[in-house]
Protein backbone atom coordinates (compact mmCIF):
# COMPACT_ATOMS: atom_id res chain seq x y z
CA UNK A 1 0.00 0.00 0.00
CA UNK A 2 2.80 2.49 1.02
CA UNK A 3 4.69 2.12 -2.33
CA UNK A 4 0.72 3.05 -3.95
CA UNK A 5 -0.23 5.64 -1.85
CA UNK A 6 2.64 8.14 -1.65
CA UNK A 7 3.59 8.87 -5.33
CA UNK A 8 -0.52 9.22 -5.92
CA UNK A 9 -0.14 11.42 -2.82
CA UNK A 10 2.49 13.68 -4.33
CA UNK A 11 0.58 13.59 -7.15
CA UNK A 12 -2.60 15.33 -5.82
CA UNK A 13 -0.28 17.84 -3.84
CA UNK A 14 1.38 18.98 -6.66
CA UNK A 15 -1.92 19.87 -8.71
CA UNK A 16 -2.80 21.89 -6.13
CA UNK A 17 -5.29 19.54 -4.00
CA UNK A 18 -5.67 20.16 -0.40
CA UNK A 19 -4.17 18.09 1.66
CA UNK A 20 -7.41 16.43 3.73
CA UNK A 21 -8.26 15.44 -0.04
CA UNK A 22 -5.23 13.57 -0.59
CA UNK A 23 -5.38 11.51 2.62
CA UNK A 24 -8.73 10.53 2.10
CA UNK A 25 -8.81 9.54 -1.51
CA UNK A 26 -5.41 8.28 -1.96
CA UNK A 27 -5.90 5.19 0.24
CA UNK A 28 -9.16 4.93 -0.77
CA UNK A 29 -8.34 4.42 -4.56
CA UNK A 30 -5.21 2.09 -3.74
CA UNK A 31 -8.28 0.12 -1.74
CA UNK A 32 -10.35 0.31 -5.11
CA UNK A 33 -7.19 -0.65 -6.95
CA UNK A 34 -6.81 -3.74 -4.86
CA UNK A 35 -10.75 -4.72 -4.69
CA UNK A 36 -10.98 -4.06 -1.37
CA UNK A 37 -14.09 -1.67 -1.47
CA UNK A 38 -15.31 -3.01 1.46
CA UNK A 39 -12.62 -1.65 3.28
CA UNK A 40 -13.37 2.09 1.73
CA UNK A 41 -16.64 2.41 3.97
CA UNK A 42 -14.41 1.74 7.32
CA UNK A 43 -11.85 4.25 6.00
CA UNK A 44 -14.20 6.89 6.13
CA UNK A 45 -15.44 5.90 9.26
CA UNK A 46 -11.95 5.92 10.91
CA UNK A 47 -11.75 9.47 10.04
CA UNK A 48 -14.17 10.42 12.53
CA UNK A 49 -12.68 7.66 15.18
CA UNK A 50 -9.02 9.25 14.46
CA UNK A 51 -10.46 12.68 15.63
CA UNK A 52 -12.98 11.11 18.59
CA UNK A 53 -9.82 11.29 21.47
CA UNK A 54 -10.20 13.29 24.57
CA UNK A 55 -6.08 14.11 24.42
CA UNK A 56 -7.15 15.79 20.92
CA UNK A 57 -9.45 18.25 23.12
CA UNK A 58 -6.55 19.93 23.39
CA UNK A 59 -5.84 21.18 20.37
CA UNK A 60 -9.22 23.21 19.59
CA UNK A 61 -8.53 24.88 23.19
CA UNK A 62 -5.28 25.88 22.92
CA UNK A 63 -6.29 27.71 19.64
CA UNK A 64 -9.29 29.47 21.07
CA UNK A 65 -7.16 30.52 24.11
CA UNK A 66 -4.35 32.18 21.15
CA UNK A 67 -7.47 33.55 19.44
CA UNK A 68 -9.04 35.29 22.47
CA UNK A 69 -5.38 36.18 23.57
CA UNK A 70 -4.53 38.05 20.49
CA UNK A 71 -8.10 39.93 19.89
CA UNK A 72 -7.72 41.07 23.42
CA UNK A 73 -4.59 42.82 22.57
CA UNK A 74 -1.89 40.56 24.01
CA UNK A 75 -0.04 40.84 21.10
CA UNK A 76 0.86 44.31 21.65
CA UNK A 77 1.44 43.98 25.20
CA UNK A 78 4.43 41.33 24.55
CA UNK A 79 5.76 43.19 21.72
CA UNK A 80 5.63 46.52 23.85
CA UNK A 81 7.50 44.30 26.81
CA UNK A 82 9.73 42.90 23.61
CA UNK A 83 10.91 46.25 22.37
CA UNK A 84 11.58 47.48 26.18
CA UNK A 85 13.96 45.27 26.64
CA UNK A 86 15.79 44.74 23.03
CA UNK A 87 14.48 47.52 20.93
CA UNK A 88 18.07 50.03 21.39
CA UNK A 89 20.07 47.10 20.00
CA UNK A 90 21.45 47.91 16.58
CA UNK A 91 18.48 46.03 14.40
CA UNK A 92 16.31 46.08 17.43
CA UNK A 93 12.87 45.79 15.64
CA UNK A 94 14.42 42.62 14.18
CA UNK A 95 14.98 40.96 17.73
CA UNK A 96 11.80 42.38 18.85
CA UNK A 97 9.89 39.97 16.53
CA UNK A 98 11.79 37.10 17.35
CA UNK A 99 11.74 37.62 21.10
CA UNK A 100 7.79 38.32 20.59
CA UNK A 101 7.72 34.71 18.44
CA UNK A 102 9.01 33.47 21.66
CA UNK A 103 6.85 34.78 24.42
CA UNK A 104 3.72 34.31 21.75
CA UNK A 105 4.55 30.47 21.33
CA UNK A 106 3.92 30.55 24.83
CA UNK A 107 0.37 31.28 24.38
CA UNK A 108 -0.56 30.26 20.87
CA UNK A 109 1.79 27.17 20.00
CA UNK A 110 1.05 27.98 16.14
CA UNK A 111 3.48 29.09 13.39
CA UNK A 112 0.40 30.46 11.46
CA UNK A 113 -1.09 32.42 14.58
CA UNK A 114 2.40 34.08 15.35
CA UNK A 115 2.71 35.38 11.77
CA UNK A 116 -1.07 36.40 11.78
CA UNK A 117 -0.67 37.85 14.80
CA UNK A 118 2.92 39.43 14.70
CA UNK A 119 3.63 40.30 11.08
CA UNK A 120 0.29 42.39 10.57
CA UNK A 121 1.75 43.77 13.60
CA UNK A 122 5.59 44.05 13.29
CA UNK A 123 6.46 43.89 9.36
CA UNK A 124 4.72 47.49 8.77
CA UNK A 125 5.99 48.92 11.64
CA UNK A 126 9.71 47.31 10.44
CA UNK A 127 9.50 48.72 7.25
CA UNK A 128 8.50 52.25 8.89
CA UNK A 129 11.93 52.28 10.55
CA UNK A 130 14.06 51.61 7.19
CA UNK A 131 13.77 47.72 7.10
CA UNK A 132 13.23 46.11 3.76
CA UNK A 133 10.11 44.57 3.26
CA UNK A 134 11.52 41.44 2.12
CA UNK A 135 13.81 41.25 5.47
CA UNK A 136 10.72 42.00 7.42
CA UNK A 137 8.77 38.98 6.15
CA UNK A 138 11.91 36.46 6.19
CA UNK A 139 12.75 37.04 9.90
CA UNK A 140 8.81 37.39 10.58
CA UNK A 141 8.35 33.45 8.84
CA UNK A 142 11.63 32.16 10.38
CA UNK A 143 11.41 33.19 14.20
CA UNK A 144 7.37 31.58 13.71
CA UNK A 145 8.46 28.22 13.69
CA UNK A 146 9.35 28.89 17.28
CA UNK A 147 5.46 28.54 17.81
CA UNK A 148 5.37 24.73 17.75
CA UNK A 149 7.92 24.35 19.20
CA UNK A 150 8.02 25.75 22.82
CA UNK A 151 5.27 24.81 25.13
CA UNK A 152 1.85 24.87 24.73
CA UNK A 153 1.96 22.78 21.08
CA UNK A 154 -0.20 21.46 18.54
CA UNK A 155 2.02 18.98 17.18
CA UNK A 156 3.53 17.45 20.30
CA UNK A 157 0.04 16.75 21.12
CA UNK A 158 -0.50 15.37 18.09
CA UNK A 159 2.72 12.76 18.55
CA UNK A 160 1.72 12.19 22.62
CA UNK A 161 -1.95 11.27 21.08
CA UNK A 162 0.11 8.89 18.60
CA UNK A 163 2.30 7.57 19.92
CA UNK A 164 1.42 7.22 23.44
CA UNK A 165 3.77 9.47 24.73
CA UNK A 166 3.49 11.92 27.85
CA UNK A 167 2.35 15.42 26.79
CA UNK A 168 4.13 16.95 29.76
CA UNK A 169 7.57 15.58 28.49
CA UNK A 170 7.47 16.20 25.21
CA UNK A 171 6.31 20.08 26.14
CA UNK A 172 9.29 20.07 28.35
CA UNK A 173 11.62 18.65 25.83
CA UNK A 174 10.83 21.54 23.55
CA UNK A 175 11.42 24.59 26.00
CA UNK A 176 15.41 23.91 25.05
CA UNK A 177 15.65 23.41 21.10
CA UNK A 178 12.59 26.63 20.92
CA UNK A 179 14.80 28.70 22.60
CA UNK A 180 18.16 27.59 20.81
CA UNK A 181 16.55 28.67 17.48
CA UNK A 182 15.34 32.24 18.90
CA UNK A 183 18.75 32.90 20.15
CA UNK A 184 20.42 31.71 16.95
CA UNK A 185 18.31 34.10 15.00
CA UNK A 186 19.09 36.99 17.60
CA UNK A 187 22.88 36.42 17.13
CA UNK A 188 22.50 36.04 13.17
CA UNK A 189 20.98 39.46 13.02
CA UNK A 190 23.49 40.89 15.57
CA UNK A 191 26.66 39.18 13.19
CA UNK A 192 25.04 40.36 9.79
CA UNK A 193 23.33 43.54 11.00
CA UNK A 194 25.93 45.93 9.28
CA UNK A 195 26.09 43.50 6.26
CA UNK A 196 22.44 43.89 5.98
CA UNK A 197 22.76 47.42 6.78
CA UNK A 198 19.71 46.86 9.46
CA UNK A 199 18.76 50.77 11.14
CA UNK A 200 19.74 51.68 14.66
CA UNK A 201 16.85 54.05 15.66
CA UNK A 202 15.09 52.81 19.28
CA UNK A 203 16.81 54.22 22.70
CA UNK A 204 17.41 52.47 25.19
CA UNK A 205 14.15 51.96 27.85
CA UNK A 206 14.86 53.33 31.02
CA UNK A 207 14.07 50.69 33.97
CA UNK A 208 10.86 52.27 34.87
CA UNK A 209 9.51 52.08 30.91
CA UNK A 210 11.21 48.04 31.65
CA UNK A 211 9.06 47.88 34.90
CA UNK A 212 6.40 49.22 33.34
CA UNK A 213 6.21 47.01 29.86
CA UNK A 214 6.74 43.91 32.38
CA UNK A 215 3.70 44.58 34.40
CA UNK A 216 1.40 44.91 31.10
CA UNK A 217 2.60 41.68 30.22
CA UNK A 218 3.04 40.08 33.61
CA UNK A 219 -0.71 38.21 33.07
CA UNK A 220 0.35 36.85 29.42
CA UNK A 221 3.60 36.16 30.48
CA UNK A 222 1.76 33.92 33.09
CA UNK A 223 -0.16 31.68 30.97
CA UNK A 224 2.27 29.22 30.15
CA UNK A 225 2.89 29.02 33.53
CA UNK A 226 -0.39 28.05 34.59
CA UNK A 227 -0.22 25.58 31.69
CA UNK A 228 3.12 23.82 32.36
CA UNK A 229 2.31 24.31 36.67
CA UNK A 230 -1.27 23.02 36.14
CA UNK A 231 0.08 19.89 34.46
CA UNK A 232 3.45 19.21 36.13
CA UNK A 233 1.61 19.76 39.37
CA UNK A 234 -1.00 16.86 38.80
CA UNK A 235 -3.40 19.56 38.91
CA UNK A 236 -4.96 18.91 35.51
CA UNK A 237 -4.42 16.93 32.36
CA UNK A 238 -3.08 18.59 29.20
CA UNK A 239 -6.87 18.86 27.55
CA UNK A 240 -8.06 20.30 31.04
CA UNK A 241 -4.66 22.44 30.79
CA UNK A 242 -6.28 23.75 27.46
CA UNK A 243 -9.68 24.54 29.17
CA UNK A 244 -7.88 26.38 31.94
CA UNK A 245 -6.19 28.50 29.58
CA UNK A 246 -9.30 29.31 27.71
CA UNK A 247 -10.64 30.32 30.77
CA UNK A 248 -8.16 32.19 32.01
CA UNK A 249 -7.95 34.33 28.78
CA UNK A 250 -11.59 35.35 28.83
CA UNK A 251 -10.99 36.61 32.65
CA UNK A 252 -7.95 38.78 31.90
CA UNK A 253 -9.41 39.99 28.94
CA UNK A 254 -13.44 41.10 29.96
CA UNK A 255 -12.35 41.62 33.71
CA UNK A 256 -8.53 42.49 34.48
CA UNK A 257 -7.08 44.12 31.48
CA UNK A 258 -10.97 45.09 29.91
CA UNK A 259 -9.05 44.69 26.37
CA UNK A 260 -12.04 42.45 24.78
CA UNK A 261 -15.62 42.71 24.46
CA UNK A 262 -18.74 40.75 24.65
CA UNK A 263 -19.12 41.70 21.27
CA UNK A 264 -15.77 40.34 19.67
CA UNK A 265 -16.46 36.48 21.28
CA UNK A 266 -18.75 35.40 18.61
CA UNK A 267 -15.97 36.70 15.65
CA UNK A 268 -13.34 34.57 18.09
CA UNK A 269 -14.99 31.33 18.29
CA UNK A 270 -15.83 31.32 14.62
CA UNK A 271 -12.04 31.89 13.66
CA UNK A 272 -10.84 29.36 16.24
CA UNK A 273 -13.35 26.28 15.32
CA UNK A 274 -12.68 27.21 11.42
CA UNK A 275 -8.95 26.78 12.02
CA UNK A 276 -9.26 23.56 14.98
CA UNK A 277 -11.76 22.05 12.02
CA UNK A 278 -8.96 22.43 9.55
CA UNK A 279 -6.41 20.74 12.16
CA UNK A 280 -8.75 17.86 13.47
CA UNK A 281 -9.77 17.16 9.62
CA UNK A 282 -5.89 16.83 8.99
CA UNK A 283 -5.27 14.40 11.84
CA UNK A 284 -8.37 12.32 11.09
CA UNK A 285 -7.87 11.57 7.28
CA UNK A 286 -4.11 10.65 8.45
CA UNK A 287 -5.38 8.52 10.87
CA UNK A 288 -7.56 6.63 9.03
CA UNK A 289 -4.63 4.43 7.90
CA UNK A 290 -1.62 3.58 9.95
CA UNK A 291 1.32 2.42 7.78
CA UNK A 292 3.79 0.37 9.49
CA UNK A 293 6.36 -2.17 8.33
CA UNK A 294 9.41 0.04 6.82
CA UNK A 295 12.88 -1.00 7.54
CA UNK A 296 15.35 1.17 6.86
CA UNK A 297 18.47 -1.01 5.62
CA UNK A 298 20.72 1.73 4.14
CA UNK A 299 22.70 1.31 7.38
CA UNK A 300 23.16 0.20 11.14
CA UNK A 301 24.90 2.83 12.44
CA UNK A 302 22.29 4.78 14.30
CA UNK A 303 24.22 8.18 13.96
CA UNK A 304 24.31 7.82 10.43
CA UNK A 305 20.04 6.70 10.77
CA UNK A 306 19.63 9.69 12.59
CA UNK A 307 21.53 11.86 9.47
CA UNK A 308 19.36 10.00 7.09
CA UNK A 309 16.07 10.92 8.85
CA UNK A 310 16.76 14.28 9.20
CA UNK A 311 17.42 14.68 5.62
CA UNK A 312 13.84 12.60 4.65
CA UNK A 313 12.19 14.78 7.67
CA UNK A 314 13.28 17.83 6.12
CA UNK A 315 12.44 16.60 2.60
CA UNK A 316 8.30 15.62 3.80
CA UNK A 317 8.16 19.14 5.78
CA UNK A 318 8.70 20.99 2.38
CA UNK A 319 5.34 19.55 1.15
CA UNK A 320 3.15 18.15 3.88
CA UNK A 321 1.87 19.89 7.01
CA UNK A 322 3.34 18.67 10.49
CA UNK A 323 0.44 17.13 12.00
CA UNK A 324 -0.56 14.25 8.87
CA UNK A 325 3.35 13.85 8.90
CA UNK A 326 3.47 13.00 12.14
CA UNK A 327 0.42 10.70 12.01
CA UNK A 328 1.85 9.12 9.12
CA UNK A 329 5.26 8.76 9.79
CA UNK A 330 5.57 8.20 13.57
CA UNK A 331 4.17 5.47 13.91
CA UNK A 332 6.72 3.89 10.93
CA UNK A 333 9.56 5.79 12.20
CA UNK A 334 9.74 6.13 16.26
CA UNK A 335 9.51 2.10 16.97
CA UNK A 336 12.35 1.19 14.55
CA UNK A 337 14.56 4.22 16.21
CA UNK A 338 13.83 3.32 19.56
CA UNK A 339 15.28 -0.43 18.66
CA UNK A 340 18.39 0.87 17.75
CA UNK A 341 18.62 3.09 21.61
CA UNK A 342 17.04 6.27 20.70
CA UNK A 343 14.95 7.69 23.73
CA UNK A 344 11.32 8.32 22.40
CA UNK A 345 11.16 11.47 23.80
CA UNK A 346 14.26 12.75 21.90
CA UNK A 347 13.11 11.10 18.86
CA UNK A 348 10.23 12.65 19.00
CA UNK A 349 11.25 16.57 19.29
CA UNK A 350 13.73 15.28 16.70
CA UNK A 351 11.01 14.72 14.39
CA UNK A 352 8.59 17.81 15.60
CA UNK A 353 11.31 20.36 14.75
CA UNK A 354 12.36 19.10 11.33
CA UNK A 355 8.48 19.33 10.20
CA UNK A 356 8.09 22.32 11.72
CA UNK A 357 11.12 23.77 10.03
CA UNK A 358 9.55 22.41 6.95
CA UNK A 359 6.39 25.34 7.31
CA UNK A 360 9.24 28.24 6.31
CA UNK A 361 10.65 25.82 3.71
CA UNK A 362 10.09 26.26 0.17
CA UNK A 363 8.19 24.64 -2.19
CA UNK A 364 5.08 24.45 -0.11
CA UNK A 365 5.59 25.28 3.48
CA UNK A 366 2.56 26.98 4.90
CA UNK A 367 4.18 29.56 6.47
CA UNK A 368 5.87 31.21 3.55
CA UNK A 369 2.23 31.50 1.79
CA UNK A 370 0.75 33.14 4.70
CA UNK A 371 3.82 35.94 5.43
CA UNK A 372 3.51 36.47 1.40
CA UNK A 373 -0.52 36.92 2.21
CA UNK A 374 0.13 39.16 5.63
CA UNK A 375 2.98 41.60 4.09
CA UNK A 376 1.71 41.60 0.39
CA UNK A 377 4.36 40.44 -1.67
CA UNK A 378 5.31 37.39 -3.53
CA UNK A 379 6.31 34.44 -2.34
CA UNK A 380 9.44 33.70 -3.81
CA UNK A 381 10.37 37.14 -2.42
CA UNK A 382 9.86 35.61 1.38
CA UNK A 383 11.90 32.72 0.05
CA UNK A 384 15.22 34.72 -1.14
CA UNK A 385 14.65 36.60 2.59
CA UNK A 386 14.39 33.80 4.12
CA UNK A 387 17.54 31.38 3.02
CA UNK A 388 20.17 32.44 5.33
CA UNK A 389 18.18 32.07 8.40
CA UNK A 390 17.33 28.15 7.25
CA UNK A 391 20.77 28.21 8.53
CA UNK A 392 20.13 28.38 12.06
CA UNK A 393 17.15 26.02 11.74
CA UNK A 394 19.22 23.82 10.35
CA UNK A 395 21.91 24.05 12.73
CA UNK A 396 19.87 23.49 16.25
CA UNK A 397 18.64 20.55 14.40
CA UNK A 398 21.57 18.81 14.34
CA UNK A 399 22.71 20.03 17.64
CA UNK A 400 19.43 18.39 19.42
CA UNK A 401 19.96 15.20 17.28
CA UNK A 402 23.63 14.77 18.34
CA UNK A 403 23.31 16.43 22.01
CA UNK A 404 20.26 15.12 23.39
CA UNK A 405 21.13 16.47 26.72
CA UNK A 406 19.38 19.25 24.69
CA UNK A 407 15.94 17.86 25.01
CA UNK A 408 16.49 15.94 27.42
CA UNK A 409 17.84 17.34 30.79
CA UNK A 410 14.85 19.11 31.64
CA UNK A 411 12.39 16.08 31.63
CA UNK A 412 14.67 14.06 32.93
CA UNK A 413 14.88 16.44 36.31
CA UNK A 414 11.33 16.40 36.48
CA UNK A 415 11.53 12.73 36.14
CA UNK A 416 9.72 11.76 32.57
CA UNK A 417 13.11 10.42 31.18
CA UNK A 418 15.17 8.17 33.20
Amino acid sequence: MLSLFLPLFLILLLVGLPVFVGLVFAPAFVLWLNGQERDIVLLYRNVYNGMDSFPLMAIPFFMLAGELMNRGGITLRLVEFSQALMGHLRGGLAHVNVLSSMLFAGLSGSAVADVSALGSMLIPAMEKQGYSRRFAAAITAASSVIGPIIPPSGIMIIYAYVMGESVAALFLAGIVPGVMVGVGLMILVAARADAWNLPHTGRKATWGERGQASLKAFFPLMTPVIILGGILGGVFTPTEAAAVAVAYAIVIGLFVMRSLRPSDLPDVLIRSGLTSAVVLLLVGAAMAFMLAGMILSLSDNPLVLLFLINVLLFIVGMFLDAGPAIIILGPILGPIFVELGVDPVHFAIIMAVNLTVGLATPPMGLVLFVTAAVANMRVDEVVRGIAPMLIVHVVVIFLITYFPALCLTIPRLFGFVT
